[in-house]
């Protein structure tokens, strides 16, 4: 036994598996030639954001689209910052989007799949084992180095102005003796293992990013950390053990990690594992009012937490088509051309992401929403409307529970046609869209439009009153608007209105918005005729009178 296997024994002796055995346990997955393994590895350190969910979504789409598997691997070695329920966060803000692992943590204490356990912390002994193997072929080391003793380095390393870190002549416990190796380890002193590089300062690697295309760096020549004094793993040595063994194919990631990867390709060829395709997303970023641009930030913008989007009640088909539309530039073509195909028919091309960040905009967001919305059905807006209330609007949940029919009615007008309205981009705008169907809700206010005084707006409402019935059709409703506008000042032909204005006060349009804001105090809502339908008889009477009223005192 060389001193190399020696001190391996020393350093893990309670270590009888070997790197074989793990290798035997994970076999290569089953999938057919081309099928990409992706996975999302989050650390459950905090809330979830759109730095987060972005990548996990390519991740996703790239493992789907070659019949591979997308995995969720949670990344908790660092126990000072982990949060309580953090895993519970993760899998709530993937499942609000149907970004679905097809295997991996499944809840606190619950995972599926057969490359687990997939929690860095449950994993401990496998990390050691390699780490024992790289040991005892002369790979790694044990170094004793205290704070101060680091500390003290790297004062020495800013004197002499050279690059700061473990390596090289800077890297004291790199050649200790196997017998100074020894005493340490019998004395009791704390010991981190470190890689021992074999980086060379004069060369450079260079790899083909399936994003940003090829990136040449220096090579790496720190003698990295591999194992906490704990015993548990740094991110860098972890997650190349696990990629390795949960054959991993394809990593992708945010492109803060481009400056980590030349650790990253050094480890996967030490460890003699197969180095894996890289792609790193660019952030997210947000224009600012100078008209530059900066990062989504999870501190300065509500908008990158995705319980945002949650809370605020946007449906997650919206989040979804718009998040494409941010991945591959082609996807607004293709969703023109397939208005009601799924998004798994989609053909995402990881190669045709944008290499800069993209621009996450709410107005854009905004707009996909409520043109998805504006296709559904009123009881699928009814139904999701109602899920989301019960949880976030407790007032909107207990109008809609009390007689659903009526709220659905209140979402079928103007829904279904060739042009449906597009009003609502999220759940939490429905109680407003709605609240003049509820007098609980109601607050008259009855503002005109400038060319309209209050005098003609209550000749009009008092004449109006006279006549009306909800219950008659759309034609004879029309009608007999109509008919009032002349006896009133207005014609009820909007193009001789525009011939000749100045014979007239308006035109039946001008008396129609007098009607509305009387009824619902809006100057746009959708159908009237649909609207007074369902308020019926008695509460339009009273609105009106209530207008009536006011418009009068306004004019005395």
């Amino acid at each position: 036994m060389n001193d190399f296997e020696k001190l391996a024994q020393l350093l893990f002796p309670d270590i009888s598996a070997t790197t074989q055995d793990y290798a035997d346990k994970y076999p290569p997955r089953p999938l057919p030639e081309g099928a990409r393994v992706t996975r999302f590895a989050p650390s459950p350190t905090g809330f979830m954001h759109m730095g987060n969910l972005f990548p996990a979504y390519v991740s996703k789409l790239t493992a789907d689209a070659t019949g591979g598997v997308f995995y969720l691997r949670i990344e908790d070695t660092d126990k000072k910052r982990e949060v309580k329920n953090g895993v519970q966060a993760i899998l709530e803000g993937l499942q609000a989007f149907d970004i679905l692992p097809d295997e991996g943590a499944a809840g606190e204490e619950s995972e599926t799949g057969d490359y687990g356990p997939y929690r860095q912390s449950r994993r401990r002994d496998i990390y050691r084992c390699f780490a024992k193997e790289l040991v005892k072929n002369g790979l790694a080391y044990p170094c004793f180095c205290s704070e101060e003793d680091l500390d003290e380095l790297r004062s020495k390393q800013e004197e002499q102005t050279v690059n700061k870190g473990y390596y090289g002549q800077w890297a004291p416990c790199r050649n200790l003796s196997f017998a100074e190796q020894k005493e340490a380890v019998r004395s009791g002193k704390t010991f981190v293992v470190r890689l021992r590089s074999p980086g060379d300062e004069n060369r450079r690697i260079v790899f083909e990013d399936m994003i940003k295309g090829k990136i040449e760096m220096p090579e790496n020549i720190m003698d990295i950390v591999l194992l906490k004094t704990d015993g548990l793993p740094t991110y860098h040595f972890a997650h190349a053990v696990d990629d390795h063994l949960m054959h991993t194919t394809h990593v992708i990631r945010g492109d803060e990690w481009i400056a980590s990867v030349p650790v990253h390709i050094q480890l996967f060829k030490v460890c003699g594992f197969k180095v894996p395709k890289y792609a790193h997303v660019s952030p997210l970023m947000k224009d600012e009012e100078d008209g530059g641009r900066r990062k989504l930030s999870k501190r300065r913008d509500p908008e990158a937490a995705v319980s945002y989007f949650i809370q605020e009640g946007y449906p997650k088909q919206s989040v979804l088509e718009y998040l494409l539309t941010l991945i591959n530039s082609n996807f607004e073509e293709w969703r023109r051309a397939n208005r009601q195909a799924p998004l798994s028919s989609f053909p995402f091309n990881l190669k045709k992401m944008s290499a800069s960040g993209a621009l996450f905009d709410l107005v854009k967001l905004n707009d996909v929403s409520k043109n998805l919305v504006s296709q559904m059905s009123a009881a699928e807006v009814f139904e999701a409307a109602l899920n989301w209330a019960e949880k976030y609007d407790e007032t909107l949940f207990a109008l809609f529970s009390k007689d659903p029919e009526y709220a659905e009615n209140i979402l079928s007008i103007d829904r279904g046609n060739k042009k449906p309205r597009k009003d609502i981009a999220k759940w939490s705008e429905i109680k407003d869209y709605t609240e003049y169907f509820y007098d609980e809700l109601y607050a008259p206010s009855f503002d005109l439009p400038e060319n309209i005084l209050p005098a003609d707006a209550a000749a009009i409402l008092e004449a109006y009153l006279k006549v009306f019935d909800t219950a008659d059709s759309r034609e004879v409703w029309f009608e007999k608007i109509k008919d009032l506008c002349p006896k009133l000042g207005y014609t009820p032909n909007v193009k001789e209105y525009k011939d000749t204005p100045e014979k007239f006060k308006g035109h039946v349009g001008d008396v129609t918005t007098v009607i509305r804001i009387a009824l619902t105090s809006r100057q746009n809502s959708p159908d009237l005729h649909a609207i007074m339908n369902l308020l019926g008889q008695q509460r339009c009477a009273e609105r009106m009178q209530t207008a009536f009223e006011f418009f009068k005192s306004v004019n005395n």
